[in-house]
């Protein structure tokens, strides 16, 4: 999530109170594709209602490939927005796939919690079919917003993935909204339910592995709740990095810790 992203979720329980679409409150998509610093393998396509979604799939140089990475990026911008991420991915030897939501870059349609979760869940099940995905270990990575949709995933699909990565994640949409919104906040926390919830579903994934990274000054996402994500997880195969920075840079800042923690993961 950005922070032209706090001004909408201030006003977050006017929607409330008039009962209009909570999703809209959460989604800055674009439409404006910025050109890729990687060598895009191949771009999905997946007719999805009267939609179409779309998916990129990067691979690293060299032929071995270490994991599969499905990215499910942030609330504004679109994939070519988040490659301060996943360009250091593929440099690194993983292969990369990088998932539009409704609305965003080529993706068409309107985004939705509900469909995007269920379009994310779509991708997943058919791109693994694929030989170059299956036959690897798969982790889901989720930025800021996609946080959620990466937990909900992994939650129903965790003996399907190697691992989760969580970047800045906010602990549910109802505890970001309130976040924004403080004068408000028990009104929030009593009446906006979050149809899941990064928080709660990490405490269902067993022995799956977990990483949580976290900027300590980030201004988008309290650290708060990252840790609070963090503390849910199993007691087991997890790791915390407390990164440099502001939301969503700890791959500029501490990308060797980063790198080191998803090749054990």
């Amino acid at each position: 999530m950005k922070p032209n992203s706090i001004l909408t979720l201030v006003f977050l329980f006017l929607a409330v109170f008039s009962k209009a679409q909570m999703d809209d409150k959460f989604y800055q998509p674009s439409k404006t594709m910025k050109p890729f610093e990687m060598k895009i393998s191949d771009s999905v396509k997946f007719p999805v209602e009267d939609n179409v979604i779309t998916a990129f799939i990067a691979k690293p140089k060299q032929k071995e490939i270490k994991k599969t990475i499905f990215f499910f990026h942030g609330a504004a911008g679109n994939v070519t927005t988040y490659q301060l991420i996943t360009k250091p991915l593929v440099d690194a030897g993983y292969q990369v796939v990088m998932i539009d939501f409704r609305g965003y870059g080529l993706s068409t349609g309107k985004p939705t919690h509900k469909n995007v979760a269920e379009d994310g869940q779509k991708f997943f099940e058919e791109l693994s079919k694929r030989n170059d995905i299956k036959n690897t270990k798969i982790y889901f990575y989720g930025a800021s917003l996609g946080s959620q949709i990466a937990s909900h995933l992994a939650k129903e699909n965790s003996s399907k993935i190697s691992g989760l990565i969580l970047d800045c994640p906010m602990a549910s949409f109802t505890d970001i909204a309130a976040h924004f919104a403080p004068q408000y906040r028990d009104f929030i926390l009593q009446t906006l339910v979050s149809p899941y919830s990064a928080k709660e579903d990490v405490k269902t994934l067993g022995k799956l592995p977990v990483l949580v990274i976290q900027a300590k000054d980030d201004h988008t996402v309290p650290y708060e709740q990252g840790k609070l994500v963090y503390d849910n997880a199993p007691s087991g195969t997890k790791a915390f990095i407390e990164t440099k920075g502001d939301h969503l840079e700890g791959m500029k800042n501490n990308k060797e810790d980063i790198l080191k923690a998803m090749n054990t993961l």
